[in-house]
């Protein structure tokens, strides 16, 4: 078999392929003379088939699928002996099978790009840590007071941090527009869930009275229609409401699942729950940061057929998801395109660093690790042992577990082997802000 490769590109190439003739009459003798043994024939007893007979009935059926087989199979002979590595399914073009002469065929595919890994010892790092002081627990009892709070009317002016029930619709250019109506609606004040100014217009004012609100979209708010649009807010006060926070007693802790516990005990369980939130959040954030910085780091070549393919998929789980929130996905706007296709290229590039960084450091899937992600997985559902035996009974469900546990192992070994330094925050900034890395 003779192969010659040929650079169209980057990371294309063109793989020719001749197969002696003699393989293929060979392979194409030995299927028709088994034929013979097996093949009934009108006038003939089995086995007794004349070879002559079965190959002018079948020969030529016979001949194409011993080209399509060969085909396959010397492909793979050629990709291995030239040492390719082919990324996504090669594209089969000019296959000559013509008898009397070898069978020619040439292949086209992108190849995975070789990759050289910055050091590691050369990544900086700001770690993120969080110490759950005091005064965050006494912030989260505060929290779970305020979540579980009564509303008590009062008949006065309405003040900062009160809760006011209204009846509002906006206006533009005399008209009334989409999502700008309500009724018994509950807003707090001092929170700035509306534009500026809506809720500032709103203090001082009693029970029944009528407010009328001139006001301005913001440049940069959410829907496109109402960017930077005068708009007229015509308010109704039906109720003011003070907000009666529960005291600290037996009931209030009991209403938070903690049985016969003492405040001490809701401090204690509030902050073990607070540590365990902080530490899969740390979690989460250390490995964006890490991935971030190997993206950012190694710039490879990629192969566009595993961009497409990535695409693709994105695409699909995000049409999924919207036709599950009752969006038509064909109104997906053509910047999302682009968005897709950046996404589609990160993961690529990371599934090729990730994978050399893998192979060069022998990173290996720990079978207990393995497990324990599993049975967190299952511990949201009823019957957990049932989804632990599905995916213990199929590999294929197992490894979409061992690559999340190979990442982790990733930037484990990063984290040691980089240079780390540990920044203090808070446990708000923990849970609200992504942390970013130098």
């Amino acid at each position: 078999m003779q192969v010659s490769v040929e650079n169209i590109g980057a990371l294309e190439r063109k793989v020719h392929v001749e197969v002696p003739e003699t393989r293929v009459v060979s392979e194409v003798s030995n299927r028709l003379q088994n034929m013979t043994k097996t093949t009934k024939v009108q006038g003939f007893r089995p086995g007794k088939v004349p070879l002559k007979i079965i190959d002018n009935r079948y020969g030529e059926q016979v001949r194409k699928e011993v080209v399509g087989e060969l085909v396959r199979t010397t492909l793979f002979e050629a990709i291995n002996q030239e040492n390719l590595k082919p990324a996504g399914q090669p594209q089969i073009e000019k296959v000559d099978d013509a008898a009397g002469k070898a069978l020619s065929y040439t292949a086209v595919f992108e190849i995975y790009p070789e990759v050289t890994l910055q050091p590691t010892d050369k990544l900086k790092f700001k770690k993120p840590v969080c110490k759950i002081s005091k005064s965050d627990v006494t912030s989260m009892i505060e929290k779970l007071r305020k979540q579980h709070h009564e509303l008590k009317p009062v008949d006065r002016a309405a003040k900062k941090g009160d809760v006011i029930n209204i009846n509002f619709e906006g206006f533009i250019d005399g008209k009334p527009f989409d999502g700008g109506k309500a009724e018994n609606y509950n807003l707090e004040l001092g929170l700035n869930s509306f534009i500026e100014g809506f809720e500032d217009g709103l203090i001082g004012k009693s029970p029944e009275e009528e407010v009328v609100l001139n006001l301005k979209f913001p440049k940069d708010y959410g829907k496109e229609e109402l960017k930077g649009k005068q708009v007229e807010f015509k308010v109704k006060i039906n109720h003011v409401n003070e907000i009666n926070l529960p005291n600290i007693d037996k009931s209030f802790i009991e209403k938070l699942g903690i049985k016969q516990g003492s405040e001490d005990t809701l401090e204690a369980e509030i902050k073990k729950n607070m540590e365990r939130e902080a530490e899969l959040s740390l979690r989460r954030q250390l490995k964006d940061m890490v991935l971030d910085v190997l993206h950012d780091k190694n710039k490879i070549e990629l192969p566009q057929s595993l961009i497409m393919s990535e695409h693709d998929r994105l695409k699909s789980e995000l049409e999924k998801n919207l036709k599950q929130q009752g969006v038509d996905a064909k109104k997906i706007a053509s910047a999302s395109e682009s968005v897709l296709v950046e996404q589609a290229k990160k993961r690529v590039s990371l599934q090729i660093i990730l994978a050399e960084m893998i192979k060069q450091n022998n990173l290996k899937a720990d079978p207990k690790k393995v497990r324990e992600m599993v049975e967190h997985a299952a511990s949201g559902y009823e019957d957990q042992k049932a989804v632990i035996d599905w995916y213990y009974s199929d590999q294929k469900n197992l490894a979409e577990v061992e690559v999340l546990v190979l990442e982790d192992n990733v930037v484990d070994w990063v984290l040691e082997h980089a240079d780390v330094t540990e920044k203090e925050c808070t446990f708000d900034e923990i849970m609200n802000k992504r942390q970013t890395s130098l």
